[in-house]
C-alpha cells in the first residue's frame, strides 16, 4: 500500500490523485495539510480524506505517509519539496516543477541524496496518446522539418488566482508553456536554441508567450500558449521528411481529439488511446516506487525544462513587450 499525503487543498488534486487513487486497491490519500487547519478539514470532508494535519509541517512529519503529492503554488515547491524529501517521503511534484533552474538543480540533488524518488506532474506524458506520438515521430515521420506546439486556454476569472500571480510562479509560459516546451524536447530528445520570444504582459505576468526554437533534430520549431484563448485548446504538429502528425488534445486525451496522419500523401487518422492522463501518471508513480521503472519526469529532464523556460524569458526581455489589454 502506497499511502499518499496532499501537501495543499489544491483544486486539482480530485483529479490528479484522489479521483485515480479510489480505483486501485494499492494506494489510499491518508491526510491533506492546507494552508490552515479550518481548509484542510474542510477539504478532508468534502473529498472523504480520512484525516488532515494542522499545518504541512506536521504532514510531511507523518509516519502513515509514502508519498507527498505537492500541490502548492510554483514559488513554495522547493521549499516543501525537499522537506519531504529530507522526512524520507517520495515527492510528486506539480507543475511547473520550481520558479527556476537553480531551484530545480537543489531539489533534484537533494532527492538524490536522501535515495527518494522526485517527479514532476507532467501527467500527459505517462499517456498512450504521447507513447503513441513518440512512436509515430521515432519511427514514421524520418528527419524532422518542423513542429509546433499549442497551449491556450480563456485563464483563470479571478485576478486573485495563483495563476495571475507573478510572486507565486503565475503566468501563461508557467502554467500551459511548460507543457509545451516539455512535449517539444521530448519528441526532439535534445534541448533547444531560443531564436526569439515574444511575451503579452497583463498585470505583471504574461497573458500569453510564443516562442521560436530550434533543436539539433529539427530546425524550425514554435511554442505558443495564452491566457486568452477562448476555449481550451492543446495540440501538435510534426513535419518530417516522410511525412507528418497533427494531435488535438495531447494534453488531456480524455476529454476527445484524434491523431492525424499523413504518410506518402495518404492521410488517416486516429482516436486517441483511452484511459485518463492523471490514472497513467499514478500507475507510472506507483511503478518507480516499486521499482519496476525509471522516472519518465524529475530530475534532469525536470531542470532542463526550467532553463528553456528561464531562456524563453530571458529572450522576450531582449524584445519589447507587446501592450498588455
Amino acid at each position: 500500500m502506497i499511502r499518499i499525503g496532499l501537501l495543499g487543498a489544491s483544486m486539482i488534486a480530485p483529479y490528479a490523485i484522489i479521483e485515480p487513487a479510489r480505483s486501485r486497491r494499492d494506494v489510499q490519500v491518508v491526510a491533506v495539510a492546507a494552508r490552515d487547519a479550518a481548509r484542510a478539514h474542510t477539504y478532508a470532508l468534502q473529498h472523504d480524506i480520512g484525516s488532515y494535519a494542522e499545518c504541512y509541517a506536521e504532514l510531511i512529519a507523518r509516519n502513515d505517509i509514502d508519498l507527498v503529492y505537492v500541490g502548492l503554488p510554483p514559488s513554495l515547491h522547493r521549499d516543501w519539496t525537499i522537506r519531504a524529501l529530507e522526512a524520507g517521503k517520495a515527492v510528486l511534484c506539480e507543475k511547473p516543477f520550481a520558479l527556476d533552474a537553480g531551484e530545480a538543480r537543489e531539489m533534484t540533488a537533494v532527492s538524490v541524496a536522501c535515495g527518494r524518488p522526485l517527479l514532476e506532474a507532467f501527467h500527459y506524458r505517462f499517456h498512450g496518446t504521447m507513447r503513441r506520438v513518440t512512436t509515430i515521430v521515432r519511427d514514421k515521420l524520418g528527419p524532422l522539418v518542423a513542429m509546433s506546439a499549442v497551449a491556450a486556454g480563456p485563464g483563470p476569472e479571478s485576478r486573485g488566482d495563483i495563476r495571475w500571480q507573478a510572486g507565486l510562479g503565475g503566468g501563461a509560459l508557467m502554467d500551459l508553456g511548460c507543457y509545451a516546451v516539455h512535449a517539444l524536447r521530448t519528441l526532439a530528445s535534445c534541448e533547444p536554441i531560443i531564436d526569439g520570444a515574444r511575451m503579452m504582459m497583463d498585470g505583471g505576468v504574461d497573458a500569453a508567450t510564443s516562442a521560436e526554437l530550434r533543436f539539433d533534430s529539427c530546425p524550425e520549431v514554435r511554442m505558443e500558449c495564452a491566457f486568452l484563448a477562448p476555449k481550451f485548446t492543446n495540440a501538435l504538429r510534426i513535419v518530417g521528411e516522410r511525412g507528418s502528425l497533427e494531435v488535438e488534445g495531447f494534453l488531456l486525451p480524455q476529454y476527445g481529439g484524434c491523431i492525424r496522419l499523413n504518410l506518402g500523401g495518404l492521410e488517416r487518422q486516429e482516436p486517441l488511446p483511452p484511459g485518463t492522463t492523471f490514472a497513467a501518471q499514478l500507475d507510472h508513480v506507483v511503478d518507480v516506487l516499486a521499482g519496476r521503472a525509471e522516472p519518465l519526469t524529475g530530475g534532469k529532464d525536470a531542470v532542463a525544462n526550467m532553463l528553456v523556460l528561464g531562456a524563453i524569458r530571458a529572450a522576450c526581455r531582449a524584445h519589447a513587450p507587446m501592450a498588455g489589454s
